[in-house]
């Protein structure tokens, strides 16, 4: 996904309704995450920190094993999809 869709996705209902929300937090890990890779992909590599080369491994590594469990079917509408846009990734874009 382009930072541009990434962005306009991150205000969607969908993206705030999907992904593991812990106990104190109202926000989705991957929503938080996408919020992230946002910023991130604002910058230049050169200005890349320590924290910032983790976390994009971190979303590397998520959409690999997330990749792993695609659901049957049609996956327009499912959560597996919202779940993998909100990391970065919309599998319907990807398709070779």
């Amino acid at each position: 996904m382009s930072t541009k869709a990434l962005a306009a996705w991150l205000t969607t209902e969908e993206s705030k309704a999907v992904g593991f929300k812990t106990t104190d937090r109202s926000e989705s890990v991957g929503h938080r995450s996408g919020k992230k890779i946002v910023a991130l992909l604002g910058k230049s590599q050169a200005e890349f920190t320590c924290g910032d080369i983790a976390h994009a491994r971190k979303v590397v590594g998520y959409i690999h094993r997330h990749l792993a469990q695609r659901p049957a079917g049609d996956i327009a509408n499912t959560h597996w999809r919202y779940s993998l846009m909100n990391w970065g990734h919309d599998p319907q874009e990807s398709k070779s």
